[in-house]
């Protein structure tokens, strides 16, 4: 082994030991009281099933991590990666044909291999806590479209960017870049329009109090909505949720069919504000900003590891090449991705608690986004009381309780200095 491949077993497996360690903790700080602030959604027992789901899912995560680590090792140091590439070398397909066979090959073996866990956790967990909504017809066919846009959408990007390092010139990676961006920045305006409906149906939300109401707030925080739409989220789960899609003056809000169900006017209103309020914080700017910088220094330190020979010898490799590049620099830049995940996540909290301010703020009525905190925890039995250092590694919205004191305690102050 040499010094590549040391360092990116030692990350492996120190990412595996973090995550053993933080849910382990995780699990520990469930308290056996329900916080005084749920007592009015909350029940004992619905507490109690709330925790369970925690501890299983928790389980069932280690089963999972553990799996895909062991079979990661065993795939490379019996020199498996070498022997895909022999193999799909052996074809003469040239570099571009060679490299989607390598990658797609690899993609493909994980999806059937990891199809079992899939299968178990939507229809064995996900069934048991009354969440899953999914049949095997919508199961199979959600894979079936999955597998054909990742061969229409995702296989030519990859191709793109196969060629750009095989054939760019010391300038390939920032060709590479642009073209991803570019890439990204036309997905926000297709998405809503082409992919999301082939999963979902999107239906505009009738006339009544519900759209009277986020017009009117729309237009009293001079936000310009292209449509409000009710997805079929019921299709798949029992989960709500709500997002905006589109982007620029294509902006529109979907709302799930379950969200809808549960919640009164002013509470979904509040969801609305919220989402709003991300918009209204340059948020999504901000957060496009930075993906597309990640980007660019990502391709750039790929353009010089390309071009190390111990990168290739830690897998074992008889033949450098940019598609098997792209994988192993992958894999050694994971600690370095671990470090910007944990940044981007304290970045992303920090983000929902200003969005959460703009709605109570704007809405004058904080305790209906609070309502909306409390009834979303219950109905996705979120954990109440989850360890500060698994909220560091892995939240990307703060825990529910601190959302709702700083909610509380921005309004009092607001209210005292009024």
């Amino acid at each position: 082994m040499n010094l590549i491949a040391v360092i990116i077993l030692s990350a492996l497996l120190i990412d595996t030991l973090l995550d053993f360690i933080s849910s382990r903790l995780n699990l520990k700080s469930m308290s056996v009281k329900l916080p005084e602030e749920f007592s009015d959604v909350y029940d004992g027992k619905s507490y109690a099933e709330s925790q369970l789901y925690t501890g299983i899912r928790t389980r069932f995560g280690w089963l999972v991590s553990g799996t895909d680590l062991f079979l990661l090792l065993l795939f490379w140091f019996a020199g498996g990666f070498n022997w895909l590439d022999q193999w799909a070398r052996s074809f003469d397909l040239g570099v571009i044909w060679t490299g989607l066979m390598f990658i797609g090959v690899l993609v493909v073996a994980k999806t059937i291999l990891f199809m079992p866990f899939t299968i178990y956790s939507t229809f064995v967990i996900e069934e048991r806590f009354g969440f899953n909504k999914t049949t095997i017809q919508t199961f199979i066919t959600d894979r079936l479209k999955g597998a054909l846009l990742s061969i229409v959408i995702g296989a030519p990007l990859l191709a793109a960017v196969i060629a750009f390092f095989e054939y760019g010139g010391q300038w390939a990676w920032a060709y590479a870049w642009l073209a991803v961006t570019l890439f990204s920045l036309m997905m926000q305006y297709v998405a809503p329009t082409w992919i999301m409906p082939i999963f979902n149906k999107f239906e505009p939300l009738g006339e009544g109090e519900l759209r009277e109401a986020i017009e009117a707030y729309a237009k009293k925080v001079d936000f310009p909505l292209q449509g409000i739409y009710v997805m079929d989220g019921s299709k798949r789960s029992s989960k709500s949720n709500a997002f905006f899609t589109g982007f620029g003056k294509n902006k529109r809000i979907a709302l799930f069919d379950t969200l809808i169900e549960k919640h009164t006017t002013d509470e979904l209103v509040a969801v609305l504000a919220h989402e709003i309020g991300h918009s209204k914080e340059k948020h999504i700017v901000k957060n496009m900003g930075i993906s597309i910088l990640h980007t660019g220094v990502v391709f750039a330190l790929l353009s010089v590891f390309l071009q190390v020979p111990a990168l290739f010898d830690a897998f074992y490799m008889e033949q450098m090449s940019v598609y098997a590049g792209l994988l192993f620099f992958g894999l050694l830049y994971s600690p370095v991705e671990t470090v910007l995940g944990i940044g981007m996540q304290i970045l992303s909290r920090k983000h929902e608690y200003e969005a959460d301010r703009f709605a109570a703020k704007t809405t004058g009525k904080p305790e209906e986004m609070i309502n909306v905190l409390k009834k979303l925890s219950k109905d996705n039995l979120s954990n109440l009381t989850p360890h500060p250092f698994y909220v560091f590694l892995n939240y990307s919205h703060p825990p529910a309780l601190s959302r709702i004191h700083s909610i509380r305690k921005e309004f009092q102050e607001s209210s005292a200095h009024h």
